[in-house]
């Protein structure tokens, strides 16, 4: 497969993943990427699409809501993974995504890491709706390191110094953090794109959720947006085995030490990062994002 690049391989944090097309994608998921490309969109599709560790679950839990029509035992009918399947998602013995996807009558509710320019196709032929979330690069560095620890198909991530620097230079799974904001940034009037920010989430989800239910172009009472505001907070969510992912098994998601659902907060990065690695990051990040008039919070 040409697309491959396998030099990618001598970074050690890398293990098990391989270039597609200039971005890591781990080597199961890459396997796979043939019915990642032909995956066949419904007009009547939603992508919700993030970086990593961005507020994806956060984000399925409350579009399944909606169209759920704020029935909360409804909502509890599957595990979240299987309410909104992960598009590209491939491990050994367990369904793929594509999969999942396949069998699901619509409307079907999507989930994705990729970058825009790996999207399939068809999503933008049939005029698929996405819901993009963008969270602020330093609070996505601290949990996505976390989130390496207890993942059994990702790599060890190593010290926090050594992982922070990897994820600046984009040498994670999904590549640079900067370049995925942006180039879903940029296309958000090209393609059926609603672009929000988990900061804003967090200060307002009522406003949030509004602005979701306006872009999916249906009507819902206060009562109903109030009850969604509640099931799909931190706390409600973290209890919620059908959210939490306490149903995948430890030799998947291994929670003993560090919860899936950890903190769900803005500001975080301040208990992790060092002066030094703060006025690093900031330097790099001010390097990276100049091209473009894209703003984040980094504390609400």
């Amino acid at each position: 497969m040409s697309h491959f690049n396998k030099d990618i391989m001598d970074i050690p944090t890398l293990k098990a993943t391989v270039l597609l097309h200039g971005i890591p994608i781990s080597a199961e998921s890459a396997e796979n990427w043939e019915r990642v490309t032909d995956f066949q969109a419904r007009p009547d599709d939603v992508i919700i699409a993030t970086y990593p560790k961005a507020g994806t679950t956060w984000a399925s839990e409350i579009v399944d809501t909606i169209y759920c029509e704020g029935n909360l035992e409804k909502c509890r009918r599957d595990t979240i993974y299987n309410r909104v399947p992960f598009l590209e998602f491939k491990i050994p013995d367990m369904p793929t995504g594509v999969e999942i996807l396949e069998g699901k009558p619509s409307p079907r509710l999507v989930k994705t890491h990729l970058p825009i320019q790996l999207m399939p196709e068809s999503f933008w032929d049939k005029k698929s709706k996405v819901i993009y979330i963008a969270r602020n690069a330093k609070d996505v560095a601290v949990s996505y390191y976390f989130f390496h620890k207890i993942v059994k198909a990702l790599p060890d991530p190593g010290p926090w110094d050594s992982f922070l620097d990897n994820y600046m230079k984009g040498y994670v799974c999904y590549g640079s953090w900067h370049d995925h904001v942006k180039g879903w940034w940029e296309k958000r009037y090209d393609h059926n794109i609603l672009y929000l920010f988990y900061e804003d989430m967090k200060e307002n989800p009522k406003r949030e959720i509004r602005k979701m239910l306006h872009f999916l172009e249906i009507d819902m009472s206060e009562d109903i947006v109030e009850k969604i505001v509640h099931h799909t907070s931190f706390e409600e969510m973290k209890n919620n085995d059908m959210a939490n992912y306490k149903t995948l098994p430890k030799d998947i998601l291994d929670q003993t030490t560090t919860n899936f659902m950890r903190k769900g907060i803005a500001g975080d990065w301040k208990n992790h990062f060092t002066v030094a690695q703060n006025e690093t990051f900031d330097e790099d990040y001010k390097r990276q994002m100049s091209d473009i008039d894209l703003h984040f919070r980094t504390e609400i």
